[in-house]
């Protein structure tokens, strides 16, 4: 008998906010880590218009919170503020980035899709497709954006979201519940598009557009083999 083994993996997750992490690839993350990839997680934003200091540190606290149970580490919060990203000038961010890439040396990276409405989101998949340029000795092999309820789906239509990449969360669907759990305070109620009923919908409809209960779906934006 022939066993392939599988090679662990570093895998790096930029997200514009905490919460985009575990509503884009938590059921990715989940998987990843339980195959013993190591995952950590790079905030940009802090996803917080309020100035109250409690409810930053109460964010950052879901934040690992909800990664301990996904479990993947965070990497870092680099506090831009929140939904003002286009008042940073843009090399400020992927010079971040750019730091987190050469010290990590992640092979995967998960990001935000383009077109999305949130300013912070459409941003940050630019800082990173910069930050990541295929130059030699670059790390990065594959870079993939998620959708996140109430940003992608509100794209303009010629920026909407098309995935190409399907990942089988099934298995993954209740610590992805448990984990945004950690986020109640940035979930809304039904019928908004960012509540735990959508979320379940969704999840389902990228499922059936591949013949299994539950996925998640993302957009291959590059692949070096």
């Amino acid at each position: 008998m022939i066993f392939k083994l599988h090679m662990s993996k570093k895998i790096l997750v930029i997200a514009a906010h905490p919460d985009d992490e575990v509503l884009g690839c938590g059921g990715t993350i989940a998987k990843h880590t339980q195959q013993k990839d190591q995952v950590r997680v790079l905030f940009i934003a802090d996803g917080e218009n309020s100035r109250d200091t409690t409810h930053l540190e109460q964010r950052k606290k879901s934040a690992q919170n909800a990664l301990k149970i996904l479990g993947a580490t965070a990497e870092g919060f680099l506090d831009f503020s929140d939904n003002q990203l286009d008042s940073v000038p843009l090399l400020q961010i992927i010079q971040k980035i750019e730091r987190t890439i050469q010290t990590y040396k992640p092979e995967i990276v998960y990001t935000h899709h383009y077109g999305d409405l949130n300013i912070d989101h459409s941003l940050t998949n630019r800082a990173v497709m910069t930050a990541c340029r295929p130059l030699p000795g670059c790390s990065v092999k594959e870079i993939y954006a998620f959708e996140v309820l109430s940003s992608t789906e509100w794209a303009d239509e010629a920026e909407q979201f098309k995935p190409n990449h399907f990942v089988d969360i099934q298995n993954f669907w209740d610590k992805k519940v448990d984990a945004i759990t950690e986020y109640k305070a940035e979930m809304r109620e039904f019928p908004h598009s960012r509540s735990m009923e959508n979320l379940d919908a969704l999840s389902t409809f990228r499922g059936g557009s591949i013949g299994v209960q539950r996925a998640e779906a993302f957009r291959l934006l590059r692949s070096i083999r």
